[in-house]
């Protein structure tokens, strides 16, 4: 399985053919295997979006960013406890920090490349030079590390290919592992070696810019179209390491038996809706409609498409067990994808995803409904105080409570802790939004549609009550408790 971070679909030949990106490989993967024109996140972002793997369940009703709870069933250790051996071989450094320390451990062996974004691996007490036009904040930690790339070799995406290529190797031969070989990459900064960046020629002469601020744009268009172009070949970069595990595949006869699966735990936004990155604007379709691909060696289909609604987040952890004959959890949601897989077999009506204490959003494949929160309490529930680097807030902590948990924490009692922070204000309609994908696919014109609008409420209702949402939830959502209208 390779994973990507902040992977933009509409930029992918296999799903844009005018797109100007250079991306072979993406394109000789779809011919290998099965496009997905339907596939959705669930819990946003990085580490949420995990979590939902590991458990084939969407947790962002519940938690926001965090490790795995005690009362979780990784899909990772099941595998494990049923003789498949699991690799986890990745340079996305959140997984090391406090909220996410309880992943890699669920594998039998786990591989960590450094020096990716603000990874603060190297002391240095000296601040590092920073270049005067940079057109962004800078980060200590991320100038440190550029110091000690010299060459491709030293890049981590390049370290990371060679320890996933370096597994394939040792153990192809052998029967029942898994590897998940998961890249950071093209998440910002956008730092690619040279011979990518050369294939996107430029006359660009201002500051260096390959790393947006999540905030407005508010940069010229030419300073727009370099942070774009950083991107491009940031994502081509990525393309050639897909063609060499693609390789790898090809020169050990892997297509026999082996599945392999390519997807991204969610897109970025690189100016569209005057919006940059993620995390703080709604979740238009260029962050929450991701790219996914699968060749299943079951039936070898081979350059088809699939229009089921689809959530890889949820959905692949169910897939995976069911591919090495391993029983489901009984609290899995997300479904096996074989039959989407040989005759696009549909598996869910709607899919709902979010952000904990955002917007709540669902779609049915065509129309996306957006539903803005009222200014009510809402909560974490958890036995992990943690949140993506450090500890939940004290304030919070002292106003928890002990209470009866839910049916997926086993009859653990769990900490309810008031949650802090509103939806951002900016590019924030305080509104519902409802937008017609077929007629308006780069969501420009909200759709006033009550017909339409009150057939999306009961798909989002019928979900939360599927997902025991909080009580507390229906009343910050502008539903009645019982959620029924």
């Amino acid at each position: 399985m390779l994973m990507f971070d902040s992977l933009n679909r509409h930029l992918l030949p296999p799903y844009s053919p005018e797109a100007r990106v250079h991306a072979p490989n993406f394109s000789r993967l779809a011919r290998q295997g099965v496009t997905f024109d339907h596939s959705y996140v669930c819990s946003m972002p990085c580490m949420p979006a995990r979590r939902d793997l590991h458990t084939g369940r969407p947790n962002f009703l519940h938690r926001s960013w965090g490790p795995l709870e005690p009362f979780d069933d990784s899909v990772m250790r099941m595998l494990g406890d049923a003789g498949v051996y699991t690799h986890l071989a990745s340079d996305h450094d959140h997984y090391w920090q406090d909220g996410g320390a309880t992943y890699h451990g669920r594998y039998h062996s786990w591989q960590f490349i450094r020096g990716q974004e603000g990874d603060p691996h190297i002391g240095q007490v000296e601040d590092p030079p920073i270049p005067w036009n940079i057109n962004a904040t800078p980060r200590r930690a991320d100038w440190v590390n550029r110091q000690h790339i010299k060459c491709e070799s030293d890049i981590p995406q390049t370290q990371l290919l060679n320890a996933g290529l370096d597994f394939i190797v040792r153990n192809h031969a052998s029967d029942r592992w898994f590897l998940q070989l998961e890249f950071f990459d093209p998440h910002e900064p956008f730092v690619a070696d040279q011979k990518f960046k050369d294939l996107y020629p430029s006359d660009y002469s201002g500051p260096l810019f390959d790393w947006p601020p999540y905030d407005s744009v508010n940069e010229t268009p030419e300073e727009v179209d370099e942070a774009r172009r950083n991107y491009a070949a940031l994502t081509s970069q990525c393309d050639a390491s897909l063609g060499a595990v693609l390789d790898a595949m090809d020169r050990y006869g892997l297509w026999g038996d082996t599945m392999l699966i390519v997807w991204a735990d969610h897109g970025y936004s690189l100016g569209e809706h005057g919006c940059w990155a993620k995390n703080w604007m709604p979740l238009y379709e260029e962050v929450a409609h991701t790219p996914f691909f699968m060749y299943d060696p079951r039936g070898k289909t081979a350059g088809e498409r699939r229009s089921a609604l689809v959530q890889p987040a949820i959905d692949l952890g169910p897939t995976l067990l069911d591919y090495f004959e391993v029983p489901l959890a009984r609290d899995m949601t997300g479904q096996a994808l074989r039959s989407v897989i040989e005759e696009d077999a549909p598996v869910r009506d709607a899919a709902i995803f979010g952000y904990h204490g955002d917007r709540i959003n669902v779609t049915d494949g065509r129309y996306v409904y957006m539903r803005y929160p009222l200014d009510k309490p809402y909560f974490e529930y958890t036995l992990m105080p943690t949140k993506k680097a450090g500890f939940l807030e004290i304030e919070s902590l002292r106003r928890a409570e002990l209470v009866d948990g839910f049916s997926f924490t086993k009859g653990v009692p769990v900490l309810k802790i008031p949650a802090s922070g509103k939806p951002p204000a900016k590019h924030q309609p305080k509104k519902h939004m409802l937008f017609d994908l077929q007629k308006d696919p780069k969501q420009k014109t909200p759709l006033d549609d009550l017909k339409i609008e009150e057939r999306m409420v009961k798909h989002m209702q019928s979900l939360m009550k599927a997902l025991e949402a909080p009580t507390e939830l229906y009343a910050r959502m502008g539903f009645p408790e019982s959620g029924n209208s």
